[in-house]
């Protein structure tokens, strides 16, 4: 199996006036892969553990959405941040060359190809969504905001991001943390902490986004993937989607948290293979 360079499939795009920052890995059926929204998350990091198994048939696109990673830091102030995303996915679509694509989505990743979904359905094959809250105002059982979200809004408070804050946010995302090193945490902090990272939490919140009542009008074939003591996006947001999406199944792994594409690496690559691989 090949094992690929975070600086040699490192690459840039101009998206509409964005500056994007991807990584190019593998060849075949594009699959665009689009990270969670916690501080200091990006791309590579995000899906480190899945990279050389799916680049092996696919072609993985790992795009650091706008304001994360080494994208651009733009203030968002007219449309929500799953509106702007899902509109800059497109325009990175369009310097491609790729008319089409199927899509790998963490968190407020995968919510932003629902956004996509609902503006642009032709643009999207099949969706692998990981631990989304996309469903959340129509849930019963989950607490407003979940534990994890509330971890996050409380990173960027009057003292500032810390170690131990970052540690304890990592820990939340996991169910059992033991495998996580200093490294991981110190790269994830580091990236939190840059200045320009630090004003945009601090300073320039994007308009507040729900598409929870347009669920139903998504059709493209979608594999939502939960652990079970998800403390970020509880099951029963996972359970409302299943409902509510017209082609959509759902897989649960247990004793897993919010990063099932991480904890679950293994069996992970060999579900999103399997899914992403299937014939329409």
């Amino acid at each position: 199996m090949a094992t690929y360079s975070e600086q040699e499939t490192s690459r840039f795009a101009d998206a509409g006036g964005i500056r994007l920052h991807y990584h190019d890995v593998g060849e075949g059926n594009p699959v665009i892969c689009l990270h969670g929204g916690g501080p200091g998350a990006a791309g590579w990091s995000n899906f480190s553990q899945n990279i050389e198994a799916l680049a092996a048939r696919f072609r993985l696109l790992l795009v650091d959405m706008p304001q994360f990673g080494q994208s651009e830091k733009v203030i968002v102030t007219d449309e929500g941040r799953l509106s702007y995303t899902a509109k800059a996915v497109r325009a990175f679509m369009d310097t491609l060359g790729l008319e089409r694509a199927d899509f790998i989505g963490n968190s407020i990743g995968a919510q932003s190809i629902m956004k996509l979904c609902l503006d642009a359905p032709e643009r999207v094959g099949r969706h692998v969504a990981l631990g989304n809250n996309a469903a959340a105002p129509l849930t019963f059982f989950q607490p407003r905001p979940p534990e994890g979200i509330k971890m996050i809004i409380d990173y960027y408070d009057d003292e500032g991001p810390t170690r131990e804050k970052m540690r304890r946010l990592i820990e939340t995302l996991v169910y059992d943390a033991s495998f996580l090193t200093d490294e991981v945490l110190e790269a994830r902090f580091q990236s939190s902490a840059e200045p320009d990272m630090v004003d945009l939490w601090t300073n320039h919140h994007p308009p507040r986004e729900e598409i929870a009542e347009r669920l139903h009008e998504i059709q493209a074939p979608t594999l939502l993937i939960w652990g079970s003591e998800d403390r970020f996006s509880p099951l029963d947001s996972g359970l409302m989607e299943l409902k509510l999406l017209q082609n959509a199944e759902l897989h649960v792994f247990p004793r897993c948290g919010h990063w099932a594409q991480v904890e679950r690496a293994d069996a992970f690559n060999t579900l999103a293979a399997e899914f992403l691989g299937r014939k329409d």
